[in-house]
């Protein structure tokens, strides 16, 4: 927590501020996601203390709810852009701009075949100084906006703050691939809590949530795979999807991979894999041992559903 919390002060230095749209207002929403999701699992191991391993799904139900509220009002603050794991990354910059930067940083800072030893090494102190400078500036700017209690965008001309439209504004501007859009993200947003109200009621031995979050999950991947094709194939120009968010598609592809990790299918196929894989490696010195460790470990990891929750 104390990491996240680093973090986020150097990322939100006053060199960055002002092109950040997300996060103008007073509570940082992104940071208060990261700490929650620094915390859920060990809120899970306290209320399965406390209410038992069948009653601790009410408290991981609130703590899901609590997430997918965030996630939800970054997705309005953003003016209903992609989210970027899960809301804790901004997405307030298209890559082009993001790119034409770091290049320019990059050519800057590489040195020429002509330049003097010198020269090279006075450059590398003064970028040296310029970070130390704006660590600390950052910090002193985090700590006076939590003490006096406004937000750091008003030095921030106007003309230059990102107007955030409406839903309806948003779908009348972008049409169909719009709606379609907004469609996906909500779903992928409310996917975790819709998991865990089920596994409430039905039970971790019961297909019925593991179906339906799959089908969420496919259901609402799919929206946004087909808005993303119809912009290759030229049909769609009202919503361009960046470079971070085609990323972003793809990552949240790979946790598929969580559901072989979740009961029931776990109990009834994957721990019988892995098992019958330790027994026939065991013989081997060092392989066996090394892959015992390694089953032992993802036994113990998928007892806690938020080592295996993808949310």
């Amino acid at each position: 927590m104390i990491s996240t919390v680093n973090e986020y002060i150097i990322e939100t230095s006053p060199t960055e501020v002002h092109t950040r749209c997300a996060e103008s207002s007073f509570i940082p929403l992104s940071l208060c996601l990261s700490l929650l999701k620094d915390l859920e699992t060990s809120i899970e191991v306290v209320a399965e203390q406390i209410y038992g391993e069948k009653n601790k799904w009410n408290l991981i139900a609130i703590t899901e709810a609590v997430k997918a509220c965030i996630r939800l009002v970054i997705f309005r603050k953003t003016g209903y852009k992609m989210l970027l794991e899960g809301g804790e990354t901004e997405n307030g910059e298209n890559d082009s701009a993001s790119f034409s930067l770091q290049e320019t940083k990059r050519q800057l800072g590489k040195p020429t075949g002509n330049e003097e030893p010198g020269i090279s090494k006075t450059l590398h102190a003064q970028n040296s100084r310029n970070l130390e400078d704006r660590e600390i500036s950052a910090l002193s700017s985090f700590v006076k906006k939590a003490t006096m209690q406004h937000p750091q965008a008003i030095v921030e001309p106007p003309s230059k703050l990102a107007e955030r439209p409406s839903l309806w504004t948003f779908l009348s501007k972008k049409g169909v691939p719009g709606g379609f859009f907004v469609t996906g993200e909500i779903l992928f947003i409310i996917r975790p809590l819709v998991y865990v109200l089920l596994m409430r009621n039905y039970g971790t031995r019961s297909w019925f949530p593991w179906c339906v979050s799959l089908a969420v999950d496919l259901i609402g991947n799919s929206i946004l795979s087909v808005t993303l094709m119809s912009q290759h194939s030229g049909k769609n120009q009202q919503l361009q999807f960046s470079d971070s968010e085609k990323d972003e598609l793809k990552r949240r592809r790979m946790l598929w991979a969580l559901y072989i990790m979740r009961d029931p299918l776990f109990t009834k196929y994957s721990r019988q894999r892995l098992e019958s894989t330790q027994r026939l490696v065991q013989p081997i010195p060092i392989l066996g041992f090394v892959a015992e460790k390694i089953i032992e470990i993802l036994i113990g990891v998928q007892t806690r559903y938020t080592y295996i929750s993808g949310s």
